[in-house]
C-alpha cells in the first residue's frame, strides 16, 4: 500500500482520478498511472524520458549530482578496486563475490570463451568489407542455433548458463569480426589470459610474430569495459527488456540490444569525438578558438562532441576515471605531444573555464576520453561500438535476467493517434 497519493483532475470530468505514489530506495518517487487506461486516457511521454517502465535494483543514476552506482557501489570505487569480471558477477548476482565465488565465476567465463567451430561459416557469409557491428549483430543472434540446450527462460539455471556464455563469447566474436574485416586469420582465446588481455590478444596477435600484451593497455581495456558495463534504462537496455518481455531467447534479445546500440545517438559518440578532432585538425590556438565559437553559434551546425550528457546535468562520474586512464595510455606511448591530444586537452580546458560551457554544464563525458584511448591502442573507429557492445552485454543480460526473475508483462506502449479517422474506400 502506497503512503502517498496523487490526484489528476481532467476538465469536464467531475471526479478526480487517484494514483498511488511509490518511493524508491533513492531517487524520485514514481506515480503509478496504470489505472489511467481504465478511465479512457493514456499518458504522453515521447522518448519515455519521464516514464519508469520497470523496477530494478541494478544501477542507479543521479544525473543532477553526477552519481552512478552499481548495486550501491560508486563507479569510481569499482574502477579503482575491482575488475570487469568481478563487476559482471556483481551486476548479475547482486553482491560482490567471495574469493571462492570469484574464482569459480572467472573459471566459468574463461572456459566458455571458445565458440562453436561452425560459427566460422557465419563469417564467410558476410562481405569482406562488412561493418563489424553488422557481423556481431548477426552472429550473436545466431548463437541460439548453437546453444539451444539452455533456452528455457523460466529456468534460473539455464538463464545463468546463457548469461555466462554471452559474457564469455562476446570478446571472441568481436575480435573475430575485426580479423575478418581486415582479412587475417582468427585467433582462438587463451585460458592463461584475463578478460581484457584475451581480447587484446585475439585482436592484435598474428602467426608471424610474437605478441606481448602491454599491461597498461590491458588495464585501460578493462576499465573501458567496466565504465560501459551498465547505465540503467538506456535505449539499448530498454530494447533488450522489451524484446525479452515477449519471451524471446537471450541471444535474440542481446542481438536486439546491439542493433539499438549501433545508432550514432547511442553507441557511436566516442567515434564522433575522433571525427570532430580530425575536423578541427590544426592545433593552433586561433583555429581551436574558431571551432569553439562555431559551437557557441546556435545557427552553426558544428557541435562539440563528447561534452555534456543526456542524463548527467552536472558531470559524468565515469569521465574522471577515463581521463586518468587516457593519461596513462598516452604516457606509455610517449604521445603526450600528439596533435590530436593537444586539441582534446585544449578543448577540455576551455570547456571547464568558459562561462558558456560552465553555465550549461557541458563538461567532458566518458566518450570524450574513451575514443582517444581506443585510437591510441590501435583499435579502428569501426570497432568502437563493438567494444561498447562487449562491455554492455553484462548490463543487458543482468536486466534481462532480473526481469525474468521478478515477473513481467509484455511491453505494449500506446500512442497519441493523429492520423485519419475512419473513411470509406472510394468506389469507381
Amino acid at each position: 500500500m502506497a503512503d502517498k497519493k496523487a490526484q489528476l483532475t481532467i476538465d469536464g470530468v467531475e471526479e478526480a482520478i487517484e494514483f498511488p505514489v511509490y518511493p524508491g530506495t533513492v531517487g524520485p518517487d514514481v506515480i503509478d498511472v496504470r489505472s489511467l487506461v481504465d478511465k479512457g486516457h493514456f499518458t504522453y511521454d515521447p522518448g519515455f524520458v519521464a516514464t519508469a517502465a520497470c523496477e530494478s535494483g541494478i544501477t542507479y543514476i543521479d544525473g543532477a549530482e553526477g552519481v552512478l552506482l552499481h548495486r550501491g557501489y560508486p563507479i569510481d570505487q569499482l574502477a579503482d578496486n575491482s575488475n570487469f569480471v568481478e563487476l559482471s558477477y556483481l551486476l548479475l548476482f547482486g553482491e560482490l563475490p567471495s574469493d571462492e565465488q570469484y574464482e569459480t565465476f572467472k573459471g566459468l567465463i574463461t572456459n566458455h570463451t571458445m565458440v562453436h567451430e561452425q560459427i566460422v561459416n557465419f563469417f564467410k557469409g558476410f562481405r569482406r568489407d562488412a561493418h563489424p557491428m553488422a557481423i556481431v549483430c548477426g552472429v550473436v543472434g545466431g548463437l541460439a542455433a548453437f546453444y539451444h540446450d539452455n533456452l528455457d527462460i523460466s529456468d534460473e539455471k539455464q538463464r545463468r548458463v546463457s548469461a555466462i556464455r554471452l559474457i564469455a563469447k562476446m570478446p571472441t566474436i568481436a575480435a573475430m569480426s575485426y580479423k575478418y574485416n581486415i582479412g587475417q586469420p582468427f585467433n582462438y582465446p587463451r585460458n592463461d589470459l584475463n578478460y581484457a588481455e584475451n581480447f587484446l590478444y585475439m585482436m592484435f596477435s598474428n602467426p608471424c610474430e610474437e605478441f606481448k600484451i602491454n599491461p597498461v593497455f590491458a588495464k585501460a581495456m578493462d576499465r573501458i569495459f567496466m565504465l560501459h558495463a551498465d547505465h540503467e534504462q538506456n535505449a539499448s537496455t530498454s530494447t533488450v527488456r522489451l524484446a525479452g518481455s515477449t519471451g524471446a531467447n537471450p541471444f535474440a534479445c542481446i542481438s536486439a540490444g546491439i542493433a539499438a546500440l549501433w545508432g550514432p545517438a547511442h553507441g557511436g559518440a566516442n567515434e564522433a569525438v575522433l571525427n570532430m578532432l580530425d575536423e578541427i585538425g590544426d592545433e593552433s590556438e586561433e583555429n581551436i578558438q574558431r571551432f569553439i565559437d562555431k559551437a557557441k553559434d546556435k545557427d552553426d551546425p558544428f557541435k562539440l562532441m563528447g561534452f555534456g550528457h543526456r542524463v548527467y546535468k552536472n558531470f559524468d562520474p565515469r569521465a574522471k576515471v577515463m581521463k586518468e586512464t587516457c593519461d596513462e595510455v598516452l604516457a606509455e606511448l610517449g604521445k603526450a605531444d600528439d596533435p590530436k591530444l593537444k586539441i582534446a586537452k585544449r578543448l577540455e580546458q576551455i570547456a571547464l573555464e568558459d562561462d558558456y560551457f560552465v553555465e550549461r554544464k557541458l563538461y567532458p563525458n566518458v566518450d570524450f576520453y574513451s575514443g582517444i584511448i581506443l585510437n591510441a591502442i590501435g583499435i579502428p573507429t569501426n570497432m568502437f561500438t563493438v567494444i561498447f557492445a562487449v562491455a554492455r552485454t553484462i548490463g543487458w543480460i543482468s536486466h534481462w535476467n532480473e526481469m525474468h526473475s521478478n515477473g513481467f508483462r509484455i511491453g505494449r506502449p500506446r500512442q497519441l493517434y493523429i492520423g485519419h479517422t475512419q473513411r470509406d474506400y472510394p468506389t469507381k
